[in-house]
């Protein structure tokens, strides 16, 4: 008997020159716990909107899973994620994630990520939301995106400068219990700086164009 495709995000693959970017994955997931064992920022700085780097050593891991695995159960048309494992010479070493709220309508996607520490200062992280940013653009027909990070992480703040994004206001939160200023980011498609080399594309389909609210228009 035929029948639709079911989960189609897991044929979907992302290449530019040094990384390959796909949908999580279980054994991808061990490899990201790994790297987030081995250290994402410095102690004494929290550059996460939800502090979850906090968390008992002994529970870490076993945090993040649980966290992939909500976001895969919850997966729809009007609310997704995908988040992309990140390698580097066939290696798991960090995560982009992309995130639409009725997405047919908003053609708005939310972007955000890590990288293990031993890989920061490289361009990695510039090289990676490019890529879901090109995805999000080209393939899906987003016409925004958006982003956001403290005021006390210039790196990250350097990344979206590059890629073209415009400040869209402030917001002041609390972490760890101290004021935080998160400066929101927001770049619409035709802002976007593109980098010189070509995005690879394989897996995209009808099928997950679909799933994520963004089947082509007539």
């Amino acid at each position: 008997m035929d029948h639709p495709e079911q989960w189609p995000q897991q044929h979907l693959v992302l290449r530019t020159p040094r990384l390959e970017l796909r949908p999580d994955d279980d054994a991808g997931l061990l490899e990201l716990v790994d790297e987030a064992y081995r250290g994402i920022h410095p102690p004494e700085r929290m550059p996460f909107l939800v502090p979850w780097t906090d968390a008992d050593p002994r529970y870490l891991g076993r945090g993040i899973l649980q966290y992939h695995w909500s976001e895969r159960a919850k997966l729809a048309p009007e609310s997704w994620s995908l988040h992309f494992l990140v390698r580097l010479d066939g290696r798991v070493i960090g995560t982009q994630g992309m995130t639409g709220l009725d997405f047919g309508v908003t053609r708005e996607v939310d972007t955000g990520s890590w990288i293990g520490q031993r890989h920061q200062g490289r361009g990695i992280g510039t090289e990676m939301r490019a890529a879901v940013l090109m995805y999000a653009f080209d393939h899906l027909g987003a016409e925004h995106a958006r982003s956001d990070a403290f005021s006390d992480n210039p790196a990250s703040r350097r990344v979206s400068e590059k890629l073209g994004y415009h400040r869209d206001g402030l917001r002041r939160l609390a972490v760890r219990g101290a004021l935080a200023e998160n400066i929101r980011l927001r770049l619409p498609r035709q802002d976007f700086v593109r980098p010189e080399w070509k995005l690879q594309v394989e897996g995209h389909s009808p099928a997950l164009a679909d799933l994520l609210g963004a089947p082509v228009r007539a």
